[in-house]
């Protein structure tokens, strides 16, 4: 037996990291499907007639082991891979695919499972129980289990398909990111770029053993460059590089991944009796419909795009003014921006960041959860971590009891992509009378300390820390019983309700002065700061919302129509972006070629969930304010009904339980400055 398919005989039975090898990987995934396969042939072979308890419960704890497995090798996948892993991914995701539809293709299987459906209304089942059994069911319906045989052949045949294109297209994106520097020796071209920014370059071209700074396309390089550098030329150097992913004439150019993977989800969905995938997606969304969404983002957009195009011309004449520029481009839209914001507002990044010290930044979000949730965290130095960088946290609530295990890994390197997201290496859910407690991942990728500073964040950064924070707090605080229904198992469109509600309290002075302490001297953060942060807030919200929106409209034009007449990938996109363009196309540029969320994340058909839980978050955060910030009685409100409960009930009546209403999308707005 592999060290990877038995019970961890470690501490809070956490994964034993250093023991593995990648060698291990492969027959652990052989070894892991093998139980998995003999657990649900023991529930297909069983004489005695289908219960609730020998057919749904039986399933739903069967292939804890593979699970286990799948989620510590795809998480390092993404955190800490490198050429094997990514090799082994490509052998492992077509097993797994197939392993699925083994299931979910098992007619036996499936005729147990209606035959339990069925008696549904006659099982006195809680509305936990009655959830994991629509789930279950759906799970096999929606996936083929009513098909005939020679359909059920092809839809293997897509999913294997899928399985694969879409980790080419990861791949893709990240050899394209890594690919690219911009290496500079020329002190000059650094005019304009904060001191911080060019340490690291500088300290990146040291480890590269070259003279100068280099400059890359990881966020914590790239955004400084394009906000900062007054060198035009390279400005636009790194925004076309940055675009161009996945669209130039290489080994790693994505058009035909993207049009093969939008034309098999739609066959896909058309073999299970949707008009769409995004029809297929959205039935199990809090949207429900296609129309439903598109409805939903113009209605947003129609409220936007004035704002938006006034914001525009104001920068326009504001560029002009300033550097003669006649025609702005999209690589002087964060530059103009943030020149602007600090004429406007007198405040820029480089006069927050000294009061944003990781650490500190990070035991203020520890701070607010324990002011909301009575929640402690304790960095502990026994549990086993995949990488020196990463630190680990007991998290305990008011009795002292064990919540959670928190893995915390904030900066970039080479085998991690870009971006920051929450994951588990472990579920919560009850088993034999045992609550066992989940372990919980924030990743993210901000600056590193230098020679000279600790890891400083922007305010962006600050709010990203607390949003991702929010989704961990709704894995940690996760308490169901089963585990397909546990933490953040949600409808789509309501998962970015913890993680967007968090990112409030970084605009409040109450939060701040918890945690915004100037490095050096221990200063806490100047009110006139924090009243410029909040009123910067909505600083070109009309911009911003039409970017948002622009993206979740060419999502839905990937998924909610018939894709099999497009042939040529960038004037579909920029016939999608009519109605959102306010600047000139890049023509050597594409957005779908590195669009991961939806061409390799869960996001398909599904990016304006984004802008739907800002409508929650914004109308959920209201609630607060009436009461006060860190009103006990609301958070414990928000607490049970939503951060506990997972996917255990529709997400609107966990909601209306909470706030004792549906969300009203006025306090966005108003939050947007937009009405």
């Amino acid at each position: 037996m592999s060290i990877l398919t038995q019970y961890f005989n470690t501490k809070h039975n956490t994964a034993p990291f250093s023991q593995i090898k990648i060698e291990d990987y492969f027959p652990a995934f052989q070894e892991g499907i093998a139980l998995a396969k003999a657990e649900i042939d023991a529930i297909v072979n069983n004489p005695e007639a289908p219960t609730f308890e020998n057919t749904i419960l039986a399933m739903e704890y069967s292939g804890d082991i593979l699970d286990r497995l799948s989620s510590i090798f795809f998480n390092l996948n993404s955190a800490e891979t490198n050429d094997e892993m990514q090799k082994i991914a490509q052998e492992v995701s077509p097993l797994l695919a197939e392993f699925g539809n083994d299931i979910t293709l098992n007619a036996e299987l499936f005729s147990k499972i209606k035959t339990v459906y069925d008696q549904k209304d006659s099982l006195n089942l809680n509305p936990e129980q009655t959830t994991l059994l629509d789930k279950k069911y759906k799970s096999f319906s929606r996936n083929g289990a009513n098909l005939a045989e020679d359909k059920k052949d092809r839809l293997r045949e897509i999913d294997k398909e899928l399985s694969k294109l879409s980790l080419q297209f990861g791949e893709n994106v990240l050899a394209e990111t890594n690919a690219f520097e911009l290496h500079l020796t020329n002190e000059s071209d650094l005019a304009g770029l904060p001191e911080g920014t060019i340490e690291a370059a500088r300290l990146l071209a040291k480890e590269k053993e070259k003279e100068g700074w280099i400059f890359t396309l990881d966020y914590p390089s790239y955004v400084p460059f394009l906000t900062y550098a007054d060198n035009r030329e390279l400005r636009k150097k790194m925004a076309i590089a940055f675009g161009a992913k996945g669209f130039q004439n290489n080994e790693f150019n994505n058009e035909e991944n993207v049009l093969k993977i939008a034309k098999l989800r739609h066959e896909r969905a058309n073999l299970l009796g949707y008009k769409t995938h995004a029809h297929f997606v959205l039935e199990e969304r809090m949207a429900q419909s296609p129309d439903k969404v598109f409805t939903f983002l113009n209605d947003l957009l129609a409220k936007a795009k004035p704002a938006a195009q006034k914001e525009f011309a104001e920068l326009t004449a504001f560029a002009k003014e300033l550097d003669g520029i006649e025609q702005l481009e999209k690589w002087d839209s964060a530059y103009y921006s943030e020149k602007l914001k600090q004429q406007l507002f007198n405040l820029d990044d480089e006069k927050l960041k000294p009061y944003f010290q990781l650490e500190k930044a990070l035991e203020g979000a520890f701070t607010v959860a324990n002011k909301l949730f009575g929640l402690t965290f304790t960095e502990v130095f026994d549990i086993d971590k995949y990488h020196e960088e990463v630190t680990t946290y007991e998290v305990r609530d008011t009795e002292n009891n064990l919540v959670s295990i928190f893995y915390a890994d904030f900066f970039p390197r080479k085998g991690k992509r870009n971006g920051a997201w929450m994951t588990s290496f472990k579920s919560q859910y009850v088993k034999d009378g045992v609550n066992e407690r989940p372990h919980v991942s924030n990743v993210c990728n901000f600056t590193k300390p230098t020679e000279t500073k600790p890891s400083l964040l922007t305010f962006n950064e600050v709010t990203t820390l607390f949003h991702e924070f929010g989704h961990g707090l709704h894995g940690m605080l996760a308490n169901t019983t089963y585990p397909s229904l546990s933490g953040t198992s949600v409808f789509w469109d309501f998962v970015e309700l913890p993680s967007q509600i968090m990112e409030n309290w970084c605009y409040e002075p109450e939060a701040l002065a918890l945690f915004a302490n100037h490095y050096e001297t221990g200063e806490i953060i100047p009110i006139e700061y924090v009243e410029k942060i909040k009123e910067s807030a909505s600083f070109q919200e009309g911009l911003a919302t039409l970017r948002q929106l622009s993206f979740g409209l060419l999502d839905m034009a990937w998924h909610g129509q018939d894709p099999t007449g497009i042939t040529d990938l960038k004037a579909f996109e920029t016939a999608q972006f009519a109605n959102t363009q306010l600047y000139p196309d890049v023509k050597e540029n594409a957005m779908s070629t590195a669009f991961s969320h939806i061409f390799q994340g869960g996001y398909s058909s599904g990016y304006y969930s984004y802008k739907w839980a800002e409508v929650l978050d914004a109308d959920a955060f209201e609630y607060f304010q009436e009461n006060g910030i860190f009103n006990a009685e609301v958070a414990k409100k928000f607490k049970d009904n939503v951060l506990s409960k997972g996917g255990t009930e529709h997400p609107m009546t966990l909601y209306k339980r909470f706030r004792g209403q549906e969300p009203k999308p006025e306090a966005l707005l108003k939050r947007a400055g937009l009405l």
